[in-house]
């Protein structure tokens, strides 16, 4: 297994794609302006995308969801409880996302400094919830690639953690804006819940494999020993 890294100019959010050995691969996480460097990736490297994956709601990990989503002909999972987010990228986001045509907005600002239009974002046509029916978690299968999302509320009430053990190497675990090198995600935005977050780092962040290594959705990359030594908010 490989997880090929394209950053996202947008407060720089980590899009994944996780490739299996028979080039089966999912697309994590694709934020603001990272398309065509991904569709350029998935052409050169001869890979098959079976879906795309996000770990919540939020525009500056789902902006380029739907574009994929078309090029690509798969579909958008995200948790049954954010899927409402992928129709309504900006007004699911409060005070950061403020009117779409608002320069005072945050996102929309940023978006603009970077080139692209805040009125362009595509909502995917084809999303497909998981862990539907109140599940903890949900194992999928793509091909020879096996993916276990596991129920992470707090940051939003949807967020995921995905766990991937491929054989004989480290499991590795892509945890968006629950878990980031030192700290943890924000639960100020509407749906998020310190409260769910607690239950969350306990029952499911701490519970990871212990060798994971830890892909969060910013910042650089970490491991579950050393997060369990180091950051305050799991000690």
């Amino acid at each position: 297994m490989e997880v090929l890294e394209v950053i996202s100019p947008l407060f720089g959010a980590r899009c994944c794609i996780v490739v299996a050995e028979q080039a089966s691969c999912v697309v994590v996480d694709p934020g603001a302006l990272v398309a065509d460097t991904v569709v350029a990736l998935v052409a050169q490297r001869g890979l098959r995308p079976r879906a795309v994956l996000a770990t919540h709601g939020h525009a500056d990990h789902t902006w380029d969801a739907g574009r994929l989503s078309d090029r690509f002909g798969v579909p958008v999972l995200v948790h049954a409880d954010d899927v409402y987010r992928l129709a309504d990228p900006w007004g699911t986001l409060g005070v950061l996302g403020a009117a779409v045509g608002s320069p005072d907005g945050p996102l929309a600002a940023e978006l603009r400094r970077l080139g692209a239009d805040p009125s362009e974002c595509v909502a995917p046509h084809d999303v497909r919830p998981v862990c539907a029916d109140g599940a903890a978690e949900e194992r999928l299968s793509f091909g020879e690639l096996s993916v276990v999302a596991r129920h992470a509320p707090g940051h939003t009430e949807g967020s995921v953690v995905y766990v991937l053990e491929p054989p004989e190497e480290r499991p590795i675990a892509l945890t968006g804006d629950v878990l980031f090198a030192g700290t943890v995600g924000r639960t100020d935005l509407p749906g998020g819940d310190a409260a769910a977050m607690s239950r969350t780092l306990r029952t499911v962040v701490r519970t990871l494999p212990p060798r994971a290594v830890v892909l969060p959705g910013h910042g650089p990359a970490t491991d579950l020993a050393t997060e369990l030594v180091r950051n305050p908010y799991l000690r």
